[in-house]
């Protein structure tokens, strides 16, 4: 047997750099670059390893913080559908804690992302070593346990020749569309450092196919029977669409039965906006078409959604009594809720077969003209929120969408993640391409958006990127304007200012909190943060990082701003300051409940009266069995 003598990190590199998935006959590298930040736990490792591989073998990319290079990471999973992911390296202790909320954000996303944290010294020369965790009651746990239940793999490699089998495994489960996720390969920094004879076969270049499964002969038949006696069929796009490119193959069954088509935040932009039978998001943040049409539906096809409380609005939306589901998943799992018929099968393979077995029937025109009005009305809705008829005119935050709605081509990319705009952007955005609308919601995690930008430039470096953030999350996490700056990755970052958590002042309004702790002022003679908006200036922020900066004060300013930034290829952000975080966005309301607990005893009159109208809509919440 030949082998070659490497270090297990030289190895580990090596054999990354030799993974490949295939999908329909196009072939991509499975690990397409590692993002690192250096210490003692991986810097004479992986570092070094990644130093000796060269720039061709394993692109390297350097970051300011662990968590916003796992989402850096996964933007560019999303982008590449899933088909690509990077590697994030890190040194032992915070660097290693640093990556759970990333990890969490990747597992609930179903994205892939490989991460390599240094650990501690698996031969224990020393007891403790600097930045370790000393548990009593076990010797074996580090910092990195943390890691278990956020990763769909997870594996610690104590020994040289351990990583052969950990390694094929944390390729097997990032490339698997069903366990797909956070994968941790956990590195103790003397293992790194150790030379083993690896056999060559383990750096013989591998392919991993994306399988396409079809769905069983006697569940498709089922749900066509199904699909055929109902007389309001529904369907509902998830983020499986997108991930199994079958955005096509929806088209052609909305086509062929005149179904209309709502989406979940994933899912959106699986129709184009205008297409007749897309009618928009569904759910809590969803438009009244959609909502109108999931109340009364009598069959609701879920294609590729795992059906959470915002896209089931708690469990109140489908209200028909007998309501049937049929659940079009690639995982079993997600395919059994809601009581539903479970069609196991890739996205694009379900709904071909669904559309042949479907051939010749179609829904009764007066229900087409029934969504089809309703869908007008929402569009002049939008219209309204999107219009600024003062240009002189300080813009509210629709109208900061509508201006942007104006300058974007089909080809950009527009992303977000938390705050008050994922549910404008839900509501009122008018996806143009499938991979234009990109919201990560499963997590929901403020300090996305920048990093996440660039991922996704770095997957489509020809697509204009817009990274929509508000001056909370601009807060959290604006350190890797700096790698933006550094690499020439021409992001865009619309900077939204409304003086704190907007999202989560209203819902505090809306459950009785008043607001409590929610807007960025001084405290007030009360104690409350109440008094005047804190007099910080992002827009010098994000200069200082080495961004361009364009100041927009009003509707005109903002518009030209846009287009200035969207022509520009250095990293650009537009700055706007709208209404302050105590007055609504200028967005239609919810058009469905969502189920966040009102405190069920309580003295303020606020707090009574939101519980009041919580056992309201709680009353109204089943369980679909």
């Amino acid at each position: 047997m030949t082998t070659r003598r490497l270090t297990v990190a030289q190895a580990l590199v090596e054999f990354l750099s030799r993974q490949y998935t295939e999908r329909d006959g196009r072939r991509q590298r499975l690990i397409g670059a590692c993002w690192g930040i250096f210490g003692h736990g991986n810097v004479a490792g992986v570092g070094q390893a990644l130093l000796e591989s060269g720039p061709e073998r394993m692109p390297y990319f350097q970051g300011r913080n662990e968590q916003a290079m796992v989402h850096a990471a996964v933007g560019y999973a999303r982008q590449s559908g899933r088909l690509s992911a990077h590697a994030v390296t890190t040194s032992i202790g915070p660097g290693a804690t640093n990556l759970v909320t990333g990890a969490a954000l990747a597992t609930v996303n179903r994205l892939p992302v490989l991460l390599l944290p240094g650990d501690v010294f698996a031969t224990r020369p020393a007891d403790p070593v600097l930045q370790q965790l000393e548990v009593p009651y076990a010797g074996d746990v580090s910092v990195n346990d943390c890691l278990r239940p956020v990763s769909k793999y997870f594996d610690r490699i104590v020994r040289p020749e351990s990583l052969i089998p950990a390694a094929l495994q944390a390729m097997r489960v990032l490339a698997d569309p069903v366990d797909t996720g956070a994968v941790t390969l956990a590195l103790p920094q003397d293992v790194q450092a150790e030379a083993f004879d690896w056999p060559e076969e383990f750096f013989a270049e591998r392919v991993w196919h994306i399988r396409r499964p079809a769905p069983d002969a006697d569940a498709l038949a089922e749900a066509a029977r199904l699909v055929r006696s109902a007389a309001r069929p529904l369907i509902v796009a998830g983020g499986g669409v997108h991930h199994s490119e079958a955005e096509d193959a929806l088209k052609a069954l909305a086509d062929a039965t005149g179904i209309p088509v709502a989406s979940t935040q994933a899912g959106k932009g699986s129709l184009r906006h205008d297409h007749p039978a897309d009618v928009g998001g569904i759910g809590h943040t969803g438009t009244a078409v959609a909502d109108d049409l999931a109340r009364t539906a009598d069959l609701v096809i879920g294609a590729g959604t795992r059906w959470t409380d915002f896209t089931t609005a708690s469990n109140t939306l489908f209200a028909t009594p007998g309501v049937r589901f049929v659940n079009l998943n690639i995982a079993a799992f997600d395919a059994h809720k809601m009581a539903g018929l479970s069609l196991v099968a890739d996205a694009r393979a379900g709904l071909d077969a669904l559309t042949a077995a479907l051939d010749g029937h179609r829904v009764d025109p007066e229900y087409v003209r029934e969504y089809t009005e309703g869908k007008q009305r929402w569009e002049e809705a939008v219209d309204r929120a999107y219009a600024a008829p003062d240009a002189g005119a300080r813009p509210s935050q629709t109208q900061v969408l509508g201006a942007l709605d104006a300058v974007v081509g089909d080809e950009d990319v527009v992303i977000n993640a938390a705050g008050s705009l994922p549910g404008d952007l839900h509501k009122l955005w008018r996806a143009r391409s499938p991979r234009q609308y990109h919201l990560e919601y499963g997590y929901s995690c403020m300090g996305y958006e920048i990093p996440g930008a660039i991922g996704v430039r770095l997957a489509a470096p020809d697509r204009p990127v817009w990274a929509l953030v508000g001056d909370g999350t601009y807060l959290m996490m604006p350190t890797e304007i700096v790698t933006a700056v550094q690499e020439g990755i021409g992001i865009n970052v619309v900077l939204v200012q409304n003086h704190g958590y907007a999202s989560i002042g209203g819902l505090s309004e809306l459950t009785g909190g008043e607001r409590f702790g929610t807007a960025y002022r001084f405290r007030a003679a009360d104690s409350t943060y109440t008094g005047d908006p804190l007099p910080v200036d992002l827009a010098a922020n994000a200069a200082s990082l080495g961004m361009d900066v364009i100041r927009a004060q009003t509707v005109g300013e903002l518009r030209e701003a846009l287009a200035t930034a969207r022509a520009s290829k250095r990293p650009t952000c537009v700055y706007v300051e709208t209404e302050t975080a105590d007055t609504l966005s200028g967005a239609p309301g919810a058009q469905a409940w969502w189920d966040v607990p009102v405190a069920e005893t309580a003295t303020r009159p606020a707090a009574v009266k939101a519980r009041e109208e919580y056992e309201r809509h709680v009353a109204g919440r089943r369980r679909h069995l």
